[in-house]
């Protein structure tokens, strides 16, 4: 079984300010999945060097220099199920996962199986079309809203995807 935990929309600007419960969680998994919204070079390095195998991409409030240096888009295979990840820079709360299957053409990546994604701060599974969507929150807890991140467990094909609060509201 692999284990992989899933963050994103973490906004430090410190490998260091991350909460210490969540770079344990980077450490101890297998895989680590970052949405994007880093907001500093620093903590995707901390990340990178924390991780046994990282899979990272760019967030919209990212700078520049850290969007050239970050895909907007990555795909894994993870014992035969495909999983996309990527962070797009548009929509609210409400946000449809259906509007993100364009970013994951069949033809370029062959057809996946989960996408996680940031931006819109709010944890959540959803399966559209047969594939699941999963948005593991806001990687801080901040007022009412507690620090969030997914969990996906990989064996023999299967996935199996829980939404996990490491740190309770403000």
């Amino acid at each position: 079984m692999t284990s992989i935990v899933v963050v994103g929309d973490t906004h430090v600007r410190k490998w260091e300010e991350l909460d210490e419960r969540l770079r344990r969680l980077v450490e101890r998994a297998d895989i680590a999945i970052h949405c994007g919204d880093w907001v500093h070079l620093d903590v995707v390095d901390g990340f990178r060097g924390a991780a046994r195998r990282s899979v990272v991409v760019h967030g919209n409030s990212d700078p520049p220099d850290l969007r050239r240096a970050l895909p907007y888009r990555e795909v894994i295979e993870v014992d035969g199920v495909r999983i996309g990840v990527t962070h797009p820079a548009w929509g609210g709360p409400e946000f449809p996962a259906r509007e993100l299957l364009p970013d994951f053409p069949a033809d370029l990546f062959g057809r996946v199986d989960l996408v996680c994604y940031g931006h819109i701060h709010v944890p959540s599974i959803e399966e559209v079309e047969g594939v699941r969507f999963v948005n593991p929150g806001q990687g801080y807890p901040s007022f009412m809203v507690p620090g969030t991140y997914a969990t996906i467990e990989v064996a023999r094909g299967e996935a199996r995807v829980e939404l996990c609060e490491f740190a309770g509201a403000l």
